[in-house]
C-alpha cells in the first residue's frame, strides 16, 4: 500500500488570516509526518509495515465558503493507475453537523475506496492547555473570571463536545469557567461577561476555543471583557495531535486494496 494521504478538512472561512493559517498548520503537520520517517518506529507506525516510506503528502480542503471540497481533494487522489489512499482528519473543536453529516457525505460522493475518517480535533486536554497557556499570555491572574467562547452549533453533541473542552479547561486553570457562544447557542459571550461583572467579578478574561483569527474572534474583542485570548491556532501540540490521529487511523487502511 502507498503512504496514504492526510486530508486536513476545515471550516470555510473568510478571513484571509484564518485560510493562511490552516495552510500553516497543514505544513506544519507535513514536517512533523516527514521528520518521522526518520525514526523506523514512527516510520512503521504510519507506514503499516517495517520498511521506511515516503512522508505522506497533506492536502486541505473545506466544508462552507471555500474549496477544495472534500470530495475533490479525494478525487484528485485517485489515479489512473494507482489511487492513493487517504486519512481524513477533520480540523473541527466539536462534532456536530459538519463532522457527522457533511465529511461522510464528501467522501461518499468522492467514490474513493480507501478512506479513513478519524474523530474530530476536539474536545483534548492538549487544546485545553495550550488555550490556558493563551489566557496567560493575555494577562489572566489568578481570581480572574474566564469565559469560555466556543462559536456554537444547533447540534447537541456539539455542545456535549463543548461542555466537555471547558471542563478540560476548568482542570488546567483549576478554576471555574462559564461557557458563552459566539454565534449560534445561548448565553451569548457579551451577556455572560456582563452576568459575570454584575456578580462581582472584578476583572473578567475570554478564553477562545476558536482554531483561527476572523469574524468571530473579532467579536470577542467586542464584547466588553478586560483581556481576551488569541485563538488556538498554530502549535506544536496542535501538530502533534493531527499527526497523532493520522497515525492512529491508517492501520484501519491496511487490509483495504485500491486500483
Amino acid at each position: 500500500m502507498s503512504t496514504p494521504a492526510l486530508v486536513l478538512v476545515a471550516h470555510g472561512t473568510r478571513s484571509t488570516r484564518g485560510v493562511e493559517m490552516i495552510a500553516a498548520l497543514a505544513e506544519a503537520v507535513s514536517r512533523e509526518l516527514g521528520a518521522a520517517q526518520a525514526v523506523p518506529e514512527l516510520g512503521a507506525a504510519i507506514s503499516g509495515r517495517g520498511a521506511r516510506t515516503d512522508a505522506p503528502v497533506v492536502r486541505t480542503a473545506f466544508v462552507d465558503v471555500l474549496g477544495p471540497s472534500p470530495s475533490e481533494v479525494l478525487r484528485d487522489l485517485t489515479g489512473v493507475a494507482e489511487s492513493v489512499p487517504a486519512v481524513v482528519v477533520p480540523a473541527f473543536l466539536a462534532s456536530g453537523y459538519h463532522v457527522y453529516q457533511d465529511v461522510p457525505r464528501e467522501v461518499a460522493e468522492s467514490g474513493h475506496a480507501a478512506v479513513a475518517v478519524t474523530p474530530a480535533m476536539g474536545p483534548d486536554p492538549a487544546l485545553a492547555r495550550i488555550m490556558a497557556m493563551r489566557l496567560r499570555a493575555a494577562g489572566l491572574r489568578p481570581g480572574d473570571a474566564v469565559v469560555f467562547a466556543a462559536a456554537g452549533s444547533s447540534d447537541v453533541r456539539a455542545r456535549q463536545d463543548v461542555r466537555r473542552a471547558a471542563a478540560m479547561l476548568a482542570e488546567q486553570l483549576d478554576a471555574p469557567v462559564r461557557i458563552g457562544y459566539v454565534a449560534t447557542g445561548a448565553p451569548r459571550v457579551p451577556d455572560v461577561v456582563a452576568e459575570l461583572r454584575a456578580s462581582g467579578a472584578r476583572r473578567v478574561f475570554i478564553a477562545s476555543y476558536l482554531l483561527a483569527h476572523g469574524l468571530f474572534q473579532q467579536r470577542l474583542h467586542d464584547a466588553g471583557a478586560d483581556g481576551v485570548a488569541e485563538p488556538i491556532g498554530v502549535h506544536p501540540a496542535v501538530v502533534r495531535l493531527i499527526a497523532d490521529r493520522y497515525r492512529a487511523a491508517v492501520p484501519e487502511l491496511a487490509n483495504i486494496h485500491v486500483r
